[in-house]
């Protein structure tokens, strides 16, 4: 629609609706059947798993008019999001996070998280290629695809440098 933002190299499945304001940036991944609604941002290189649902007001009612309530949603660069997963707005998710197929979202998800479930719960981490992050003692893990390693310090994961 008019007003949205699409960025260099995005592929948008069929069936898929970017409402006026949405901003998507570059190598955004839309599979089949999702609705970005007004409010949602997503940065680069993220991933929307077909039929996945994004929704932009609290308390919806038909009758109602409330575009002036919109909320705002985040995806941060590099996360995914699985097939019918429902994205409550208002929250943001981090960088490189993994929301399971079928999870709800309500709140905040961190960086690196791996979330599934209804309501979606954390159930571990994960890297930015998308394998499963075990932390030793010292709270280092390694992806072994990459060989990048991760550090989990006071429930935050950021990349060793």
């Amino acid at each position: 629609m008019s007003g949205c933002i699409i960025g260099e190299n995005c592929n948008l499945g069929q069936n898929v609706v970017v409402s006026p304001g949405v901003i998507l940036g570059n190598n955004v991944k839309v599979q089949n059947n999702v609705s970005i609604y007004t409010g949602v941002v997503c940065e680069d290189d993220v991933f929307l798993g077909p039929s996945m649902v994004f929704t932009n007001v609290i308390n919806p009612r038909s009758a109602i008019v409330r575009k002036d309530q919109y909320k705002k949603t985040i995806v941060r660069k590099g996360a995914s999001i699985g097939a019918n997963a429902t994205i409550i707005c208002g929250n943001e998710i981090a960088e490189y996070a993994m929301i399971g197929a079928g999870a709800v979202v309500t709140k905040p998800v961190p960086a690196f998280a791996l979330i599934t479930g209804n309501p979606a719960k954390q159930i571990g981490w994960i890297s930015e290629y998308g394998h499963r992050l075990h932390f030793n003692e010292l709270g280092i893990a390694v992806c072994p695809e990459s060989m990048q390693q991760y550090l989990l310090l006071q429930n935050i994961v950021s990349k060793k440098h």
